[in-house]
């Protein structure tokens, strides 16, 4: 799968909440070349204005830097609630019972 860009992941979550760049970054309290240049991939946004992005555009983090990021320990517990929601009611009981049974085993 190709890798998008965390600046089109922002462009993409502004357009489909309907809102134009001068719209978003007058939320976000900087100006709209700025976040074009965001949007573009020339800059990267600071920790702060990343979180005040995620809240304007009302997404998580980790599905803007989805592909930014490697495997880690969020797309773990993802993927472990993704297969709990599908899984039957007899399934989840077990899976249950295996994990406590591991973590005893390991705590002993």
């Amino acid at each position: 799968m190709e890798k998008i860009g965390l600046g089109n992941r922002i462009r993409v979550a502004r357009r489909d909440r309907g809102l134009t760049s001068d719209a978003l970054a007058e939320m976000c309290h900087i100006n709209s070349t700025y976040l074009r240049q965001i949007e573009g991939g020339t800059k990267i946004p600071s920790l702060p204005l990343f979180i005040s992005l995620c809240n304007a555009l009302r997404v998580s983090p980790d599905s803007l830097l989805r592909d930014e990021l490697t495997d880690n320990e969020v797309c773990r517990i993802r993927e472990i609630q993704t297969l709990w929601e599908t899984a039957s009611p007899q399934s989840r009981e077990l899976a249950l019972s295996m994990i406590r049974a591991a973590l005893e085993h390991t705590n002993s």
